[in-house]
C-alpha cells in the first residue's frame, strides 16, 4: 500500500448501536441480510472521486481551503496518480464497495483534445492497476462537460457543432474507460445544458440537437455491448437559469419525446430535487411510477441557501421515506447510493471525510432498515390501500381500464345518485406513525 493522508486510518468497522467509536459503523452491518440479501446488495454504497478528492473548499464567495498533497504538485499527471493512491487508500478505509469518477477527477485537462484524451487513458489504466488489488469497484463514470470555457453555452445544446462534436467524442471515450474498468452504469450530467436567457436561444434547435446527442449515446452503448444503464442526472437550475433535464417528470418527456423511455433511467440527487421545489422522495416515487429509476446521490442541501451545497445527508425521516419508496419500486438494481456530497470549507483535515462518510453511510443504512420494518410492519401500506379501495370495485376499475366513455361514466353516476362526502387523509397519523418508527 502506497502512503497517503488516509494511511494512519484504520478500516472501518461495524460495531453495533452501542459502540461509543466515532469513526465506527453502528448500522451499516454490510452483511446483514434483509428480503432475502446482504445490506450492502442494497445500498450499494459509492464514494465520488470529485467531491472527496477533487474539491478544495471553494464556493461562490471564497477562494480554497483545503489543500491536499496532489494539489500542490507541479507535474498534473504525477498529481493525477498521487490523487489516486490516496483515493484507493480512501476506499479502503471506509469499505464500500464502489466509487465514482469525471473523467477530468481522475486526469488532467491537455493542451488539445488529443493529449486530454491521452492523460485519460493512461490514468485508466493505472486505475485497472489498482483496482486488481483493490475492493472497490466502479459504479459509473461520466463526463465534466461544464468547467471549461468551451461549454459556456452547454455541451450537447452548444450553438457551436464543434463543441457538440468535442463533447461526443469525450463521451464516446468516457463510456470505452466505464466498460473497460467494469462500471454498471454511465451517466450524462448536463450541467450547463440549458439557457441564461430566451433573448439569444432558439430552444427548439438546442432540444432536438440533446435528442440527438442522448441518442448517439444509447446506440454506442448497443454497439460496444456495454451491460450497463444510461443514467441522467436531474437538476433544475445553477449554473443555468433554465435546465433542460429541470427534474424526474420533466426528463421523462424529454426521453418520451425520442423514444427513449426503456434506454435512459434517471440519476436522481436529493438536493437538486430540493432545487426544483420537490422532496428527494417525490422524484424517486415518480421516477418509479415511469419506470426509469436508476440510481441516487445522496446529499443535502441548505434550505437557507440558494444553490447546490452537496452537504452529506442527516435527515432520518426524510431518508427513511426515500428508501421505503427505493423498496416499494423493487430496489435500485445496477444503481447505487453516491454520496455526491462534501466537506464544509472549515473541514479541511483528512479525519473530517472519513467522519462524513460514515455518518452518511450509517443514516443511510438505519433509514433502510427503517423503512424494511415499515414495509414488514404493513399498517402504512394497508392504510394507504384503504384510501384508494373504492378503485377496486367492478364499476370503478372499468374507468380506470378506459372501458367506459365520459358519457357512460356520467349516465351511471346521475342514475346512480352518487353524492361522494369528504373522507380524511389521515395525514396527523401518519407523520406520528413515521415519528414512532423514526424515534
Amino acid at each position: 500500500m502506497i502512503e497517503s493522508i488516509f494511511s494512519p486510518f484504520a478500516t472501518v468497522q461495524y460495531e453495533g448501536e452501542d459502540s461509543q467509536n466515532m469513526l465506527a459503523y453502528r448500522y451499516y452491518d454490510a452483511s446483514k441480510i434483509i428480503f432475502g440479501k446482504p445490506l450492502s446488495e442494497h445500498l450499494r454504497f459509492a464514494i465520488a472521486y470529485w467531491h472527496s478528492l477533487a474539491m478544495n473548499g471553494s464556493d461562490p464567495f471564497g477562494g480554497p481551503t483545503i489543500q491536499r498533497p496532489w494539489m500542490l504538485a507541479s507535474d498534473a499527471m504525477a498529481a493525477a496518480r498521487n490523487k489516486a493512491d490516496a483515493a484507493f487508500d480512501l476506499f479502503r478505509v471506509l469499505d464500500l464497495p464502489f466509487y465514482t469518477f469525471h473523467d477530468r477527477d481522475i486526469a488532467p485537462e491537455g493542451d488539445s483534445l488529443a493529449e486530454s484524451l491521452r492523460n485519460f487513458h493512461v490514468m485508466a489504466e493505472y486505475l485497472a492497476d489498482k483496482m486488481s488489488t483493490h475492493k472497490a469497484k466502479l459504479l459509473w463514470g461520466t463526463a465534466n462537460l461544464f468547467s471549461h470555457p468551451r461549454f459556456m453555452a452547454g455541451a450537447a445544446t452548444n450553438p457551436d457543432p464543434e463543441v457538440f462534436a468535442w463533447s461526443a467524442t469525450t463521451v464516446k471515450h468516457c463510456m470505452d474507460v466505464t466498460k473497460t474498468l467494469g462500471g454498471e452504469n454511465y451517466v450524462l450530467w448536463g450541467g450547463r445544458e440549458g439557457y441564461e436567457t430566451l433573448l439569444n436561444t432558439n430552444m427548439g434547435q438546442e432540444i432536438e440537437q440533446l435528442g440527438r446527442f442522448l441518442t448517439l449515446v444509447v446506440e454506442y452503448k448497443h454497439k460496444i455491448g456495454f451491460e450497463g444503464q444510461i443514467l441522467i442526472e436531474p437538476k433544475p437550475k445553477e449554473p443555468t437559469a433554465h435546465q433542460y433535464d429541470f427534474d424526474v417528470a420533466t426528463v421523462y418527456g424529454l426521453l418520451r419525446k425520442f423514444g427513449l423511455e426503456n434506454e435512459v433511467a434517471v440519476n436522481i440527487e436529493a438536493n437538486h430535487a430540493l432545487l426544483a421545489g420537490h422532496s428527494f422522495e417525490h422524484e424517486i416515487a415518480t421516477a418509479a411510477t415511469f419506470g426509469i429509476l436508476g440510481s441516487l446521490d445522496m446529499n443535502r442541501g441548505d434550505p437557507l441557501l440558494g444553490w447546490d451545497t452537496d452537504q452529506f445527508p442527516n435527515d432520518l425521516q426524510t431518508t427513511t421515506m426515500a428508501m421505503y419508496h427505493v423498496i416499494k419500486a423493487g430496489g435500485i438494481g445496477k444503481g447505487g447510493l453516491n454520496f455526491d456530497a462534501k466537506v464544509r470549507r472549515q473541514s479541511f483535515d483528512p479525519e473530517d471525510l472519513i467522519h462524513a462518510h460514515v455518518g452518511g453511510v450509517d443514516l443511510c443504512a438505519r433509514a433502510f432498515l427503517l423503512a424494511a420494518q415499515i414495509v414488514e410492519d404493513g399498517r402504512y401500506d394497508q392504510i394507504l390501500s384503504e384510501r384508494y379501495s373504492g378503485w377496486q370495485t367492478p364499476q370503478a376499475q372499468s374507468m380506470l381500464r378506459g372501458e367506459l366513455t365520459l358519457d357512460q361514466i356520467a349516465s351511471a353516476t346521475e342514475a346512480g345518485g352518487v353524492n361522494p362526502k369528504p373522507r380524511s387523509g389521515k395525514q396527523e397519523l401518519l407523520e406520528n406513525f413515521l415519528g414512532r418508527m423514526t424515534w
